[in-house]
């Protein structure tokens, strides 16, 4: 039993929580004892079977974030039917690879789209029912590509450069009413986003850690799991870095 268990009837909203980080994230916190609501546009059979051995505490609902002039109605709909959120996961985001120069410009707009305008309108709308409570946490998922570069990652870099503006920023207007807002910022970690990543690539990332190892999602996702506790109730506005020590 964790010792907070009393605490973590508290709700979260986790995007992107179908498959990878967002499904190890929404693991995690149910087994924290968390009610979570999932999202993505369709379901998928690892989501479903964490709902129904979850009963009354995981929870998925539909919802393409690219589609923003549904995210207000979205997150009214969330409250409705589950009540007010304490938490916002936004790991929700697209990795199109390729070099600037040859991106379609819908690719561009798409990325933008979904990584930095639904991101935003999610923090907007959720921080007013952590406004009323006067609680809550925000964290956003960027990623160490962020600060570090990658050939062919430019946009999507722009995008994650973009939630560490947001974070520090909105971590200064909601901090007086006890609302933290935070960055984490993953290495590379094996799903789909970096299932290109084979062989000798994979090899070099891996040899850059001091670790000799990729960080995983179940590492990232005991991140948000801080963060969203009690004993994070003053850091905010600063990015975690969960990357097995590849940066240092």
């Amino acid at each position: 039993m964790n010792k907070h268990q009393g605490e973590k009837s508290l709700l979260v909203l986790v995007t992107g929580a179908t498959r990878g980080l967002g499904l190890a994230i929404t693991t995690r916190l149910a087994a924290d004892g968390y009610r979570v609501v999932g999202t993505s546009r369709n379901a998928s059979d690892a989501l479903d079977a964490l709902c129904a051995s979850h009963p009354g505490r995981v929870f998925f609902l539909p919802q393409n974030i690219g589609d923003t002039a549904r995210l207000h109605a979205f997150v009214r709909q969330v409250t409705t039917m589950h009540g007010p959120i304490y938490g916002l996961i936004n790991n929700a985001a697209l990795g199109y690879d390729g070099v600037l120069a040859t991106m379609h410009e819908s690719q561009i707009g798409e990325m933008l789209r979904v990584n930095v305008e639904a991101p935003i309108l999610l923090a907007k709308y959720c921080s007013r029912s952590m406004l009323l409570q006067r609680n809550g946490r925000i964290i956003n998922v960027s990623s160490i590509i962020a600060s570090t570069g990658f050939s062919g990652l430019s946009v999507y870099g722009a995008s994650k450069s973009a939630l560490s503006g947001l974070t520090r920023s909105l971590s200064r207007e909601l901090g007086k009413a006890g609302i933290t807002v935070n960055t984490l910022a993953p290495g590379y970690m094996a799903t789909e986003m970096t299932i290109g990543l084979q062989g000798e690539k994979l090899e070099s990332i891996r040899r850059r850690s001091p670790l000799g190892r990729l960080a995983t999602v179940e590492d990232a996702a005991s991140a948000v799991a801080f963060l969203l506790s009690p004993e994070a109730a003053s850091i905010t506005g600063t990015t975690l870095t969960v990357d097995a020590g590849s940066t240092a």
